[in-house]
Parts: C-alpha cells; structure tokens; sequence
C-alpha cells in the first residue's frame, strides 16, 4: 500500500478510533492521548502492515495494545506506592528535592551510570526500565528470559554499587 493511501485509510478511521478508545479510557482527554498514540505508533510501524490484513483490525489491536502497556505501567506504579510501609511518612512532592538545582546533578549521575553499562546489561535494562515485561523483553531481543532477568539483575547490582551515595539521600 502506499504511504499516501495508508495516510488516507488512517485518518479515515479517526472516528472510529476515537470510539474505541473512549471506550477504553472512559476519559475524553485520556482517549485523544490514546488515538494520538495510536497515530504515531501506526505511522511508524507502517511497514509491517500488509494488504492481505485486515487494515481496521489491526490499527484497532494496536491501539488496545497501547492501553493494555499503559494500564500495566500503571498498576507497576501503583505497586510500588502501595507497598510504602507508612504511607503518612512518605516524602512530598515539594519535599522531594526534585525542585532543587542538585537534583539535576543526581539526574545526570544517573543517566550517566545507566549508559556506562555495557550494552548488554543496558538494553535489557532499559527496556524494563520503560515498563516492558520479563517475556516482552526476551522476544525483543531474541534472549532466553532467564537471561534478561540475570543481565537486569546484574544492572541493578553494579548501578546499586555506582549510586551507593544517593541511596537514602
């Protein structure tokens, strides 16, 4: 198909896109996020579709598979706040020190000792970083799981060892 009819095909859809994800987000501001989304990954994956697929199908499954990625990030986060111990104790955004000017030297320190891994320890580790799962990981990839968890687990020991100076600060 070519670019100018896949183009023309998408915004086409637009409505029923827009359907769909009201659908799923309950959200009028959330579903155009979603559809917009949902452009931008179509538009860039457009080489993987092909004229014997179901076009609308597939758009639409991208789409439900952007709110599935997004709704598992969110329970990961939502985890990790929930298991605070005292939740009454937890720091506030104010006192955070994200408004402070050395929290951009902890920033950089950070991103720094991230792309200071060696590449094999880095993509995999970044990946998950991005909320992508154990499996997700491993079929990118082309690795067993087991040896995404080892290389992920392995990350997270030197950069424990790097940043020991911030842990607690």
């Amino acid at each position: 198909m070519k670019t100018s009819q896949f183009q023309k095909k998408l915004l086409n859809m637009q409505e029923n896109l827009m359907n769909f994800a009201l659908a799923l987000t309950s959200n009028y501001e959330d579903a155009q996020d979603l559809v917009q989304d949902t452009f931008l990954k179509v538009l860039v994956n457009s080489d993987k579709f092909t004229n014997d697929h179901n076009f609308k199908g597939w758009v639409l499954t991208v789409m439900r598979n952007i709110f599935i990625n997004r709704y598992r990030q969110l329970v990961r986060i939502q985890k990790i706040i929930d298991s605070a111990t005292d939740i009454h104790n937890l720091e506030s955004v104010a006192d955070s020190g994200f408004d402070r000017p050395d929290s951009a030297c902890h920033i950089h320190d950070i991103l720094r000792a991230i792309n200071g891994l060696n590449k094999t320890l880095r993509h995999p580790f970044v990946l998950y970083l991005k909320g992508y799962r154990y499996d997700e990981i491993a079929r990118k990839l082309r690795l067993p799981v087991s040896t995404v968890k080892s290389r992920i687990f392995s990350a997270r020991k030197i950069l424990k060892t790097q940043l020991k100076d911030y842990v607690g600060s």
